[in-house]
């Protein structure tokens, strides 16, 4: 070999070596300029086309209005101290805003701010002539020759919620995190004052505290996590009046005399837990939960000290002096004794006691009907045992039995209405088979068996061997049979499948009550798929039905007392949902995708009357006959489609189309056949106009700007 050859071997192994370095000094520096925290500013204008009193409840563009839109997301991060700053800012332009800084330096210390705001607007413009909404003296009168004239009212409440965290690592194994959040709510609900069914609203004016302070420990068998929680719910408004006809009617001596209705008290409640976990051995964990919680509510009652003939009942006290002891204990053992074998055992136990005296508030003196507080105690006692075996060719079979027993308080004075049951017993018994994920497929199917029953119940003392004949349904024997099963499906590397389904049936008709549920269930279908055309397009599709269907068996009376009819119900709701969504990327710098949504639910109210004695004036009552009840619709359509344009490397521009269509004949506060209810006709004239059918088109572009 020459040297002149030698000489260029060399040099062109130093040009080689010096641009694999250089090329690996550029890819460390592409690394860490990928790497660094991102930030991100938006802002931008939308516009709705109209009102949207249906479906812009919670979101704050309930109007046809124009929006802002204004976002921001700021992350900064100091490499030399590992400490991180957030700022963060969502729907800054809408009365849903959103406001989050954080400071972070990791395994050390941090704090945390939040504040969101959250709108919910009633759907319903009330006609009416109310006066003092808002406050706690209202006035009803809105027909009649002196009446308040009609205007339309929209009703809504906000809830502001400011919370801040605090972190600490006290040592190395110790960590201190508390959080405290206060939650302002104001406004106005729907509201009524009973007999006439009069229209109030109910005045939002209440503040709500929370507060947890928790200790965390973890090593490397046990970790323990315990603390302290406390809420206190502070309401500004104890009271409201309400007056009927404020003014006196033409030719009469009326004098008003407003009727006082209370409204939520001032309560608190204070809870210590102990969490914790134990790995006695690689195969065998423990855990377990302790906690102690105390519910407490002493503010003086409202109505204790007011003036005839709004006096309090003589031998009501002035304080509730509420209060409610909770124990919670629960332990779980998760144990592999065999390689294919796992285990898992759990017990809990559970006691609310209403420590809340005994006193009567309604009512004459004994023997008459009277009415006292029912102070309600319930200790639950439950156990699991739980088994997985892993069969060949990726199956497992899993079977478990769950015990539950209540013992349950029931009430010893005064007139009660309803059955109680002092003691309760459930079993379910569960039974699964899973296949794991092999290439193409995988799933499960689990069946479950629940048997309830209980103790014979304590009767009523009102001797009506109506009320005698119908038990709670959360109280009543029941079986309940309950199917699961899911698939996930592969078929290509491009396309897959998640299928789900769930049947429920329960069984009262073997109770010995005549009257209730008497049997019920539950039906859901889910289908969802996706298809990757290609690295820049994909599509996914989606359809859902659920089904649900309640009997129901009771008795009518005429007014004599008798049963005169019985009443057959199978009350059915279904819904039907579809879907499809397409996302891709049409060009290097335009990115496109769409949803395309459909809903629809029908509830059907049918009910067969058979009369049971000549007496009976069904299916008419006062003339008018008794027609079944109409079915209930509900449809809604919704379509989104956005374009994300890059203009470099650093901003975009986007625009979002949405079109919303929704249509209802639901008659919650319409009569059956279609008109507006309405509140009192001789004295109040309240009318209702829950909305039927509502179109909106929105529109929206806003600028994106990134940095680092």
């Amino acid at each position: 070999m020459s040297v002149t050859t030698r000489i260029r071997l060399r040099l062109s192994v130093i040009a080689a070596a010096s641009a694999w370095a250089a090329g690996a000094a550029a890819q460390d520096a592409t690394v860490e300029e990928l790497a660094k925290p991102e930030s991100t500013v938006s802002g931008g204008i939308g516009h709705w086309s109209s009102d949207r009193r249906k479906l812009g409840g919670y979101d704050g563009m309930r109007e046809g209005k124009t929006y802002g839109l204004l976002d921001f997301d700021y992350v900064k991060r100091d490499d030399a101290t590992a400490t991180w700053t957030t700022f963060s800012g969502n729907y800054l332009g809408l009365d849903t805003r959103e406001l989050r800084a954080e400071w972070l330096r990791q395994g050390d210390v941090g704090a945390s701010f939040e504040y969101s705001r959250t709108p919910r607007d009633n759907p319903i413009v009330f006609s009416t002539g109310l006066q003092g909404i808002g406050t706690t003296f209202q006035t009803i009168s809105g027909a009649g020759a002196d009446a308040f004239p009609l205007r339309d009212v929209e009703l809504g409440t906000t809830r502001d919620s400011t919370q801040f965290g605090l972190y600490k690592r006290l040592q190395r194994n110790l960590e201190l995190k508390v959080n405290f959040r206060n939650e302002e709510k104001d406004g106005e609900r729907h509201w009524g004052l009973g007999s006439q069914a009069y229209f109030l609203t109910e005045p939002i004016d209440s503040t709500t505290r929370l507060l947890d302070v928790t200790l965390d420990y973890g090593s490397d068998r046990l970790q323990l996590s315990g603390g302290y929680s406390g809420s206190w719910y502070d309401n500004a408004n104890s009271l409201v009046w309400g007056l009927v006809n404020g003014a006196a009617q033409p030719g009469t001596t009326q004098s008003p005399n407003p009727t006082p209705l209370t409204l939520p008290l001032d309560n608190q409640a204070h809870q210590v837990y102990l969490n914790g976990g134990y790995s006695f051995t690689p195969t065998m964990r423990g855990s377990f939960k302790i906690s102690y919680g105390r519910a407490t509510q002493d503010e003086q009652l409202p109505t204790w000290d007011l003036a005839a003939p709004n006096d309090r009942f003589a031998s009501a006290p002035s304080h509730l002096d509420g209060r409610i002891d909770t124990t919670l204990v629960e332990g779980t053992i998760t144990a592999q004794p065999m390689p294919r074998l796992s285990v898992v055992g759990s017990l809990r136990y559970h006691d609310a006691k209403d420590k809340t005296p005994l006193a009567q508030f309604i009512g004459p003196p004994a023997p008459a009907p009277t009415v006292f507080n029912t102070p309600h105690s319930i200790k639950t006692k439950s156990g699991r045992l739980e088994a997985t075996y892993r069969l060949p060719q990726n199956y497992s079979v899993t079977g478990g039995v769950e015990y539950r027993e209540q013992e349950r308080s029931v009430p010893t004075a005064g007139s009660t209405w309803v059955l109680f049951r002092p003691e309760i017993d459930e079993t379910t018994w569960r039974l699964r088979l899973r296949r794991a994920m092999t290439e193409s497929l995988s799933g499960y199917l689990a069946y479950a068996h629940s048997d309830r029953g209980g103790s014979a119940y304590t009767l009523t003392n009102t001797n009506d061997p109506q009320q005698d004949a119908l038990a709670p349904v959360h109280i009543a024997d029941r079986e309940r049979d309950k199917w699961r099963a899911a698939v996930d499906w592969a078929p290509h590397r491009q396309l897959s499948f998640q299928f789900a389904f769930e049947d429920a049936r329960d069984d009262y008709a073997s109770g010995a009550q005549p009257q209730g549920v008497k049997d019920g269930k539950a039906r859901l279908f889910s289908v969802d798929g996706t298809y990757t055309y290609s690295d820049r397009w994909q599509v996914n599709a989606w359809y859902t039905r659920d089904e649900n269907e309640l009997h129901i068996l009771g008795y009518r009376e005429s007014g004599s007392g008798a049963a005169n009819a019985q009443k057959d119900a199978r009350l059915r709701e279904t819904g039907d949902t579809i879907g499809l969504g397409v996302r891709g990327t049409a060009t290097n710098r335009l990115s496109v995708g769409g949803n395309l949504e459909w809903q629809r639910t029908v509830s059907k109210h049918p009910q067969d009357i058979t009369l049971l004695d000549a007496g009976a004036v069904f299916p008419t009552s006062g003339g008018v006959t008794l027609v079944p009840l109409p079915d209930i619709h509900n449809r809604t359509v919704r379509l989104k489609l956005f374009g994300q344009y890059a203009l470099n490397k650093n901003s975009d521009v986007r625009v979002d189309f949405v079109h919303e269509r929704w249509r209802g004949d639901e008659w919650t506060w319409r009569f059956a056949d279609g008109s507006p209810f309405v509140y009192g006709t001789t004295v109040d004239g309240t009318v209702t106009n829950p909305p039927l059918r509502e179109t909106s088109n929105f529109i929206g572009a806003r600028y994106i700007y990134r940095f680092q």
